[in-house]
């Protein structure tokens, strides 16, 4: 090796001579000058873009397919299965249909329409023997649900030819709405406009009667039309079709398991706007008071705290809550299927193209799912039954569990007594058939998701734009067979305290906006008709008029029905109504006190006492009408009225007063916000 060292010291010998063309010191000013100007270069400040919230521990979000038509030619589908769904179960019968064509010899898939490009539509004939089912429901007055929203404005706007396309449609809906059924009507009558085939009756599903049997019956007749349309055969296979696959986790960092989050993991530690159902606001309980001053009904209002969320409402928006079930009753599952609670576990769809992963967020625990995400209260419906039947040891159960899952007259009729007018829960039913005990993994993956609950807010983000009120009855009740049922929501909110052991309770909850909305013109009258806890929404509107009287605006008549039992039992906020009278927020306050007298007096008896108020109200001065409450009594009884005092001060028959009623809904000056 030559020696590094002699070398290097040879060379300032030979040169001498030469003057360096930079001194070190030069060199060394010229690199801290560069260093300097490199660095202002890279750190000064850029314009800040609007920040992106990014979702916690989720990997970087892959490219979705978004064309169905590719998926199915990929999958080797024929079948194509949409909903339209709020509460869940459009989607599970959507998934019931799909899992149901392996049965009759084709492969299906269920699609939720928002998640698709929908005007691919026209494509589907290019798949042999394809059909489009669709199960649609219809939320509040004829609305599409949420995620059908944009099917529904492409149908709306398309003019599209759908030639040679083969649809059904099976409607969900409920009677006591005006609108039964709207959505699906819709759907099944404008595919045939645009140049589709209808290759079955439209199914007519109905939640005031007996949804389940609805589809059961629509279902078994579908498909051996199908079979008969497409000339394929049943496959004959009538076990049960598994969709998830279960795996445990033994060794898992306990940071990767979801414990109760609904879109993002952690997303309950670290909170994030915007706030929406998939990354609900934990709101923290800032009173939880009893309403009621007697009585063995416990009727409460909530506040809970929005400040910081930016979380915005309007008077007439709902506020959606995802409560959470019973700890005593997840305990006794557990106990009665034989399982530790707290294993960790994932449900894996089998299908691995699917865009559902799985049935809910996993990894989880059983005692999280059966906790946070599954519906484990309501009677389960039959596939639940049908599918797991098979567990039964007991040959006789296994038979009725079989049966009740028909549509033959007696199966129909042993499910109604059995489950539905017994009010049997998933539970009840294990403890009545002691022969019956399913894998827990197995059960999981068919009972229905938990869903939120949605209350008319009962106050004004002009009033409080920190909070927002809650006006809720407990629902509680014995059942035939003994049994003391508890409304999942309610007893959840009920025992929502405000320090609970110095600690904050919290609710998750985000807002759904509403189109039960004041007028746009302050002056015009508003008349209000909200017996019980359907006073709440207009607990925000008395607010809100009170607000726009402070302000200088010139408000009309503010005229308020509301109705309760006893006057000194459940008469709701009612200091806060006669102060709102007093100072003349309110015009007229008119209470029925139906249980205080031996005649019974309701809402409609008073507005026939003041209908010639009311007409002038109405048919002179231009008033909104606003009704809250019971859809199957209350506001049937309400519309009536209505009719007869149109009839009487107008000089109509029923059918012009009926449409004159018609007309009023239309303009957006007759609005309701009911449940049943």
């Amino acid at each position: 090796m030559p020696d590094v060292e002699s070398e290097s010291s040879t060379q300032p010998e030979a040169m001498e001579e030469e003057e360096p063309l930079f001194s070190n010191l030069d060199l060394f000013l010229f690199t801290l000058i560069a260093g300097l100007i490199i660095y202002w270069f890279m750190s000064r400040k850029k314009a800040e873009p609007i920040p992106e919230f990014k979702k916690l521990d989720q990997p970087a979000p892959s490219t979705r397919e978004t064309s169905f038509i590719e998926k199915m030619k990929k999958t080797g589908r024929n079948i194509v299965v949409f909903y339209g769904s709020q509460t869940g179960t459009g989607e599970e019968f959507a998934n019931r249909l799909s899992k149901d064509a392996q049965r009759y010899g084709m492969k299906g898939m269920a699609a939720d329409p928002e998640e698709y490009d929908m005007c691919e539509l026209s494509r589907l004939a290019e798949i042999d023997n394809s059909l489009a089912i669709f199960c649609m429901a219809t939320y509040g007055e004829g609305d599409p649900t949420d995620n059908a929203q944009d099917f529904y404005d492409w149908l709306q706007e398309s003019d599209g030819e759908l030639n040679g396309v083969n649809y059904t449609v099976f409607a969900l809906g409920n009677k006591t709405y005006e609108h039964y059924n709207a959505m699906g009507a819709y759907v099944d009558k404008r595919l045939e406009e645009l140049g589709a085939k209808r290759v079955f009756d439209l199914g007519m599903g109905d939640d005031d009667g007996n949804l389940e049997e609805d589809f059961v019956t629509w279902r078994e007749q579908f498909w051996p039309a199908m079979c008969e349309h497409f000339g394929v055969e049943a496959s004959g296979e009538d076990s049960s079709i598994r969709q998830y696959e279960l795996k445990e986790h033994n060794d898992i960092n306990m940071n990767k398991v979801y414990t109760g989050e609904l879109g993002c993991l952690k997303s309950f530690e670290t909170q994030k706007p915007p706030f929406d159902a998939k990354n609900p606001f934990l709101a923290p309980v800032i009173v939880n008071r009893k309403l009621n001053k007697a009585g063995n009904r416990h009727l409460m209002h909530l506040e809970v705290d929005i400040t910081g969320s930016k979380i915005r409402y309007e008077s007439g928006d709902h506020v959606a809550v995802y409560p959470t079930n019973d700890t005593a009753i997840v305990n006794k599952l557990g106990q009665i299927l034989g399982v530790d609670l707290d294993t960790v576990i994932s449900l894996n769809n089998l299908d691995e193209e699917s865009n559902k992963k799985h049935p809910f967020p996993c990894p989880t625990t059983y005692r999280t799912a059966l906790t946070h995400y599954l519906d484990i209260i309501h009677p389960p419906r039959t596939n639940v039954l049908y599918e797991l039947a098979q567990y039964a040891t007991d040959p006789k159960d296994q038979e009725n569990m079989h049966k009740m899952a028909s549509s033959a007259p007696e199966g129909k009729a042993l499910y109604q007594r059995f489950v539905l007018e017994d009010n049997r829960n998933i539970l009840a039913i294990l403890e009545d058939l002691p022969s019956w005990r399913p894998p827990i993994d197995h059960l999981c993956e068919l009972m229905p998701r938990l869903q939120a609950r949605y209350y008319s807010i009962a106050s004004s983000s002009k009033v409080h734009p920190n909070s927002i009120h809650i006006c809720a009855v407990l629902v509680e009740y014995t059942t035939k067979t003994g049994r003391l049922t508890k409304g999942v929501a309610t007893t959840w909110l009920k025992n929502k305290l405000v320090a609970d052991n110095g600690h904050k309770s919290t609710v998750p909850m985000y807002i759904r906006k509403s189109q039960f909305r004041l007028p746009f013109k302050a002056s015009n009258p508003v008349i209000m008709v909200g017996p019980g806890t359907g006073i709440a929404p207009f607990m925000g509107f008395i607010q809100e008029r009170g607000w726009l009287k402070q302000q200088g605006k010139e408000v009309g008549e503010t005229v308020l029905y509301f109705g309760c039992r006893h006057k000194n039992e459940d008469y709701l906020y009612q200091e806060e109504l006669e102060d709102a009278e007093k100072t003349g927020v309110i015009t007229k306050l008119n209470v029925a006190f139906s249980r205080d007298q031996e005649q019974k007096v309701y809402v409609q008896h008073l507005l026939r006492t003041n209908k010639e108020d009311l007409w002038r109200q109405i048919h002179t001065d231009n008033a909104h009408i606003y009704i809250c409450g019971d859809a199957r009594n209350m506001a049937r009884d309400v519309q009536t009225a209505f009719y007869e005092i149109a009839e009487e001060l107008g000089g109509m028959t029923r059918t012009q007063a009926t449409d004159y009623i018609k007309k009023l809904m239309t303009k957006g000056r007759y609005s309701q916000d009911v449940w049943s």
